[in-house]
């Protein structure tokens, strides 16, 4: 076999093993390691497009427009509609067509915790992990469906040893450990202006996550694909790590999805103000696709309707709905029917020429990486479904201000006194809405306010509400 060495070197990358012959034997194989993983022929190809060649966005006021999606004022206005959408995805849950994935590969340190983001402390009162909140509610809907709910889990080369050691000390939280994958995202290296991999020490390469859209090659690349296919699975309901709000498994979101034959479905939430800085879900040339906030011009980010409503208000929140079929489509090689990468200029520490370890003060390399919603235009009859955002989206991203962990505790607090209000139980609250005691509902009481209300009556002797209440099984 070839050593990775000669191709590097045949494709203008030798500089790669330019201290190989003085490394230790252990790092000789490090560096064999990481080099066997780069694909040389799409590191050309994106150094090609994305670096000597970059094309302009195309984004303009004349080829773009806001997507069409569902409203949730049609859950009023239409509720036969939803009802059916209901009724068609528990009957998918039920027949074992669905499965869920979490991409999880990120750490807690924007939030100023050291480990895997998943294993972050985030229910307002026992403070459960985000990982045992996630595994709570697959539970909850296997007990409800009487089914199994398999759950695929994309780590990072940076956090899958101590996440997997997560799930090994708290006993997989109550679920079956053979439903539970997990595998690494990929990586990709980064180059430098004129396309040089770079490297961070003498032995290793600069490589950096390919991004969220990574996660579909990843799924095909670990197997993940193939399990779904053996055991009858053909929708997987896809949600970040970040977000305990989220419904894993949502059978009116799947109906809507099946009643619509569509591929690729998503969530939507209407957003706070032009300036948020989230994805829009909109047509390009007539497909449905996200823009980023940063791509969009900022008279279309600020253009209203005649009511005064955003007209680019659409927000993407990183819950989709994919067909498994799709899934394999897009997560091979790169091909014109996969996933586009796209370049990122960033700060990436880096040896030079001479050997020395240099931290740029500004940006000095180009990332690559993909991003899962650029499926859409390859999805047949996509759709995108509104949510509100006080019911599924509360994400834990920084350390303070808005989607932070007291944000989200917030949020979580006035969910769980809704709740207790459609029960008929009278709980103090704010002007906000924020409950003036803490009281948390485990999943598995209750996942949703319609299970809740339920549960709650079925109580022979209701608890007292009081201070640090939490409802468990």
């Amino acid at each position: 076999m070839i050593h990775p060495r000669h191709l590097f070197e045949d494709r203008g990358q030798g500089h790669v093993f330019r201290y190989f012959d003085e490394l230790p034997p252990a790092q000789q194989d490090e560096l064999t390691r990481q080099a066997l993983t780069v694909d040389l022929d799409e590191i050309d190809h994106l150094v090609e497009i994305l670096v000597n060649n970059p094309a302009d966005s195309g984004i303009t006021s004349h080829n773009v427009e806001p997507a069409e999606y569902i409203s949730i004022s049609t859950r009023e206005q239409n509720p036969q509609q939803w009802q059916q959408a209901k009724a068609a995805g528990e009957q998918a849950i039920r027949d074992g067509r669905v499965a869920a994935f979490t991409v999880a590969g990120g750490q807690g340190t924007r939030l100023g915790f050291d480990g895997p983001k998943g294993t972050f402390p985030v229910s307002p009162v026992s403070g459960k992990p985000l990982f045992q909140i996630f595994a709570e509610k697959l539970a909850a809907t296997e007990k409800r469906h009487q089914c199994t709910i398999p759950w695929f889990i994309m780590t990072s080369e940076g956090n899958h040893d101590d996440t997997l050691s997560f799930f090994q000390e708290h006993a997989y939280f109550g679920l079956k450990k053979e439903n539970i994958h997990l595998f690494p995202q990929g990586t990709i290296p980064a180059v430098d202006s004129n396309g040089k991999i770079l490297l961070t020490d003498k032995h290793l390469i600069a490589l950096s996550p390919d991004g969220h859209g990574g996660s579909l090659r990843a799924l095909v690349r670990s197997g993940a694909t193939q399990i779904m296919k053996d055991k009858g699975i053909d929708i997987l309901s896809c949600f970040q790590v970040d977000n305990p709000l989220v419904k894993c498994i949502d059978p009116v979101f799947i109906g809507f999805h099946l009643n619509n034959e569509s591929q690729l479905s998503s969530k939507m939430v209407e957003k706070r103000s032009p300036d948020e800085k989230v994805g829009m879900f909109c047509k390009k040339d007539g497909s449905t696709c996200v823009i980023e906030y940063s791509d969009l011009p900022v008279e279309l980010q600020h253009e209203t309707e005649a009511n005064g409503d955003l007209r680019f208000r659409a927000g993407s929140i990183a819950i989709h709905l994919f067909n498994r079929e799709l899934i394999e489509q897009l997560g091979q090689a790169a091909s014109e029917g996969s996933l586009p990468f796209h370049a990122a200029r960033k700060k990436v520490p880096f040896l030079d020429t001479e050997g020395r370890f240099v931290e740029p003060e500004e940006a000095n390399a180009i990332k690559f990486e993909m991003f899962i919603f650029d499926a859409l235009p390859f999805a047949d009859r996509p759709l995108v479904l509104e949510t509100l955002r006080e019911v599924e989206f509360s994400p834990v991203k920084n350390a303070e201000g808005e989607d932070s962990p007291e944000t989200s505790r917030r949020d979580q607090l006035r969910k769980f006194a809704r709740w207790l209000a459609a029960a008929g139980v009278e709980m103090p609250v704010n002007s906000d809405g924020t409950p003036k005691m803490a009281v948390e509902i485990s999943p598995g009481f209750a996942d949703s306010k319609e299970t809740f209300v339920a549960a709650w009556k079925a109580l022979e002797t209701p608890p007292t509400l009081k201070d640090g209440l939490v409802l468990e099984a």
